[in-house]
């Protein structure tokens, strides 16, 4: 940041947890002639309009904004672009590095929310499944439950530990880490030989050069893959599947093929869980009415991630502007009860640790004339109660 500004515009997503706590001029290391200012909008309602108009020298988003050229086109201010998300592929970073602008992420900061919301669908769809290799071996012969992972990413890692300290068996699929332990599987042994299916994947297509640089020179999209997972799960993968798999989808939407997963579940009949749908924020009621459990993209909606979220591009504007960070989230967490050793101990508690169908009921809740509209949607997410992450 150039040393004359005397005053950072800081352009925020309204949901972005504890804004006024974190992007102060003193939180910021900010002279005494320097103030801040934090402008608050709607994730969906950061345009290029507003960009422009505000000229803002801080760009606070979560994933329903995406930042592109069509974006920041009309805007010179941005020198910093932090989103409060685990995915990234609604940001255009190359577009970034071109104008020098800097990006951060925040890498990891729901994992544990995300894993204990898979956690928390298998074991409300099927409660059967508690620690199989201690309580249920000594009363019947049903084998262990086998969780395919496909990501073993910072979440899909995660939830493998999760499932381990179940006594689970493990599958898991990253064609981009070498194999180990967890990463033992081939894509098509996951989908075919596992009781459930989490989905962990960022959202990517196949790598492309047809995007120019500044200098005329042809680069490959951020969001370009070798392995691209738009539409990763389709009616083939699907095939390969037992009726019986359940299938769990909390990464990005159009991961799966919509509609092949309403043939899919027309036929076979399969549980299928969702807290993200490829055209989201509009959501089918007639797909709705098909799934076992449907939530409004909150899976990572804990206290603890949503601050750590915070914390993390706060730690990043922190060192862009060369301070040392100030503020805390372990000084803003309130007291927490939640202990996984005692949810392990007993499973009845589970609904009170996170009862999902509630979440399931109020997205429902919302269907009208067909469908769940975006602004009902966006309400779902903006009011959500947020739950509280099991602590060790």
């Amino acid at each position: 940041m150039t040393d004359t500004v005397t005053e950072i515009t800081i352009l925020a997503d309204s949901n972005i947890a504890s804004l006024d706590e974190f992007f102060t001029a003193t939180m910021l290391g900010q002279a005494t002639e320097q103030t801040v200012n934090i402008i608050k909008v709607a994730g969906r309602d950061i345009n290029a309009q507003l960009l422009a108009e505000l000229q803002p020298t801080i760009l606070l988003i979560r994933s329903v904004t995406s930042v592109n050229e069509a974006l920041l086109a009309d805007n010179e201010s941005v020198e910093f672009v932090g989103s409060a998300t685990i995915g990234t592929d609604h940001v255009d970073q190359d577009y970034l590095a071109v104008r020098n602008i800097t990006f951060a992420n925040a890498a990891g900061c729901s994992k544990h929310s995300v894993a204990q919301y898979v956690l928390t669908a298998i074991l409300t769809l099927r409660p059967q499944y508690w620690q199989p290799s201690t309580t249920l071996s000594m009363t019947s012969s049903m084998p262990p439950l086998t969780l395919g992972i496909i990501g073993l990413g910072n979440i899909g890692s995660t939830l493998a530990q999760y499932a381990t300290a179940l006594g689970w068996q493990v599958l898991g699929y990253d064609p981009l880490l070498h194999p180990s332990d967890t990463n033992n599987a081939s894509f098509e042994q996951v989908l075919s030989q596992s009781d459930v299916v989490s989905l962990h994947v960022p959202l990517t297509d196949k790598k492309s050069t047809d995007k120019k640089a500044a200098d005329g020179q042809s680069f490959q999209s951020s969001n370009g893959s070798d392995y691209p997972t738009r539409h990763l799960i389709n009616a083939e993968a699907l095939a390969m599947m037992s009726p019986h798999t359940m299938l769990i989808n909390s990464a990005r939407g159009p991961v799966v093929n919509a509609s092949d997963l309403e043939a899919d579940i027309e036929r076979n009949e399969r549980q299928v869980v969702l807290d993200v749908f490829e055209h989201e924020p509009d959501i089918s009621e007639g797909l709705l009415a098909k799934l076992a459990i449907a939530t409004p993209h909150i899976a990572g909606y804990t206290v603890e991630g949503k601050l750590r979220g915070t914390q993390i591009i706060y730690d990043a504007l922190c060192e862009k502007l060369a301070v040392a960070p100030a503020q805390s989230m372990q000084n803003l967490l309130p007291l927490n009860m939640f202990l996984w050793s005692e949810l392990k101990a007993h499973p009845d508690r589970l609904i009170k640790f996170y009862d999902i169908m509630q979440d399931n009921a109020s997205l429902r809740s919302q269907a009208v004339d067909g469908q769940v509209n975006g602004a009902d949607f966006d309400q779902l997410r903006r009011d959500y109660h947020l739950r509280r992450e099991w602590q060790f």
